[in-house]
């Protein structure tokens, strides 16, 4: 069954300020960290200057402004798509995922950076990403699995519930990535491989404040599923931990990529 929690990626336009979302994704990545990990997905692609590519998901363009290559940039969100035109971009499509407004084989490449972990049907987005590769092009995904979580603090049992909740609950895929290979071999492509690239963050201000992780847990307790004083002694942990200099969450991103 598909979690419908609504995620402010999910639906950016539905946000009481989308734009402030649009600036949030391009903080994030402009983060040390995501900036390896877009450049390792762009190489993954192989892209040629005669081929023409797909970003779905694209965001507000900074992935599909820097490919060397003729790209075509896709977001469900009208302020996404708005951003994207801002940054220059040329080919901007806002649609659906699910279902892409374009003829089989029409790339030579496409990618999804970050973009099943939020949609409602996974297997779907992948079958359309397929439908319009073009045979010998090439697929890249990417996103965190949050089944792979840690965090150091005092009580870690709690740690797990809360993390837990991140995974379940925020997000309608977040323990998905690591079926991503599984899925493109359902599909028929070849050359299938996975990379794991960890997220090791000390710093809790770094990456916008580990994507709000200290609010996970007041979040959880406020749509009961979590008790109010287990989020009020997350928050206190998580301090402690910091002054102590104990602070460390990590997190898994996996890299898939595979041949049409």
């Amino acid at each position: 069954m598909v979690n419908l929690v609504v995620h402010g990626f999910t639906d950016v336009d539905r946000q009481d300020r989308p734009q402030d979302w649009a600036g949030l994704l391009d903080r994030i990545s402009d983060e040390p960290f995501y900036a390896t990990l877009k450049r390792r997905l762009a190489e993954l692609l192989q892209p040629s200057r005669g081929g023409i590519y797909l970003d779905a998901g694209a965001g507000t363009g900074a992935a599909a402004a820097a490919l060397p290559a003729d790209t075509v940039a896709l977001d469900f969100s009208y302020t996404m798509a708005q951003a994207a035109r801002a940054r220059g971009l040329r080919r901007v499509v806002q649609a659906d995922a699910h279902h892409l407004p374009f003829a089989n084989a029409s790339f030579t490449g496409v990618w999804a950076d970050r973009v099943l972990q939020h949609v409602a049907d996974p297997r779907r987005v992948a079958a359309e990403l397929v439908r319009v590769l073009a045979p010998g092009g090439r697929l890249v995904l990417c996103d965190p699995d949050y089944d792979t979580q840690v965090l150091d603090i005092a009580d870690q049992a709690l740690a797990r519930r809360v993390l837990r909740f991140r995974a379940d609950r925020l997000l309608r895929n977040g323990a998905y990535a690591h079926r991503h290979a599984g899925l493109l071999t359902d599909l028929r492509l070849t050359d299938v491989a996975v990379e794991a690239h960890t997220l090791v963050v000390r710093d809790p201000s770094a990456v916008d404040n580990v994507m709000g992780l200290r609010s996970w847990a007041s979040t959880a307790a406020s749509r009961g599923a979590l008790p109010a004083e287990d989020a009020a002694r997350f928050e206190a942990m998580f301090d402690d931990a910091v002054a102590a200099g104990h602070f460390t969450y990590a997190v898994t991103f996996f890299l898939t990529s595979a041949r049409r």
